[in-house]
């Protein structure tokens, strides 16, 4: 049965989420390298929210900048589009700006992201860290958990590629606290791709051989698992992840958004479920996507449109007039 929302993903919103992301990275991009996160991070927020309140839709940010009281827009809950209480209801999960940091210092892989799905399709993940793994696409059904060390895993993908687990790359964050994850990773011989931001795009490399990224690991923000997730219902992977907290403020905020199973391992769909649309426009260059540009009198963007339902991938190159 095709609901009003699930039409609306058909008919309209599949390639407007590009004009959104695209609006993000644009205006991030004009703080590129200038060293000010919060100025380049404001002005991607401000720019997608513009553009979201364009489409017709009752949209919900279920992940967003943070709270009311922590985000002045965008911030979870918010209402945006231009038909609230009569328009299709749509989830949505957005980071105007992954990878302020990467932004601020010109490094790669900056993007402006968004995935949306119909109403109740996202995890209200609440802003913490999460535990997590991921491959692309091809593998037997169950290849990675949580539950297994990371050598298990890095075992498990290796016999299923018909390789050694020394001719695995995985990627992971550089960070403190994955020193015994890496420790042990090296001394399997695995490959290790450190990167200083952007878990985003690095669970995504996994589906592209170019980047001949084999698996993800390690934690990072738990609102970037649930986008990241929904990246893979598009185009086939797989993606386990678990909320790590740190203390009981964080248990709480987890209990206000509805998360009552502290513990839980959750699978790809359980994080992104029913049809949903993934969208993503380079700020920076990266393994993913090219940078914004600035040629003449003119700006050139690099976005990819991802549909779970059709497993349609949609590159855009777009063109736009300064």
């Amino acid at each position: 049965m095709t609901t009003a929302a699930s039409q609306v993903l058909d008919r309209v919103l599949v390639l407007e989420m590009v004009r959104v992301t695209e609006a993000a990275a644009v205006a991030a991009s004009k703080l590129v390298g200038r060293g000010d996160e919060k100025a380049a991070d404001a002005a991607a927020v401000e720019a997608m929210r513009e553009a979201l309140n364009s489409l017709y839709m009752d949209g919900t940010v279920v992940i967003g900048e943070g709270e009311r009281d922590e985000a002045p827009m965008l911030f979870i809950g918010e209402k945006v589009g231009s038909a609230i209480g009569k328009g299709p209801k749509i989830d949505i999960a957005l980071d105007p700006l992954e990878g302020t940091t990467i932004c601020a210092t010109a490094g790669p892989n900056s993007l402006a992201v968004l995935a949306i799905a119909e109403q109740g399709g996202l995890l209200n993940a609440p802003d913490v860290y999460m535990d997590k793994i991921a491959v692309g696409p091809g593998y037997p059904e169950g290849i990675i958990d949580l539950d297994r060390t990371p050598t298990e895993n890095i075992r498990a993908v290796a016999a299923a590629k018909g390789v050694e687990p020394s001719e695995i790359i995985a990627c992971v964050l550089d960070r403190p606290r994955h020193e015994a994850l890496i420790a042990e990773l090296r001394a399997l011989g695995v490959g290790i791709m450190l990167i200083g931001d952007g878990d985003v795009a690095g669970v995504i490399a996994t589906t592209n051989p170019d980047t001949t990224i084999d698996i993800y690991m390690g934690s990072g923000g738990a609102p970037e698992g649930v986008l990241a997730a929904a990246a893979l219902r598009c185009v086939g992977g797989q993606f386990k992840g678990r909320l790590l907290f740190r203390n009981d403020d964080e248990r709480g905020r987890a209990a206000k958004w509805g998360v009552t199973d502290l513990d839980k391992q959750y699978d790809l769909t359980e994080l992104a479920k029913g049809d949903c649309i993934f969208a993503a426009t380079g700020v920076t260059d990266g393994s993913l996507l090219e940078g914004v540009k600035r040629k003449g009198g003119t700006m050139t963007t690099e976005s990819v449109v991802m549909r779970a339902s059709s497993g349609t991938v949609r590159w855009v190159k777009g063109e736009h007039r300064i």
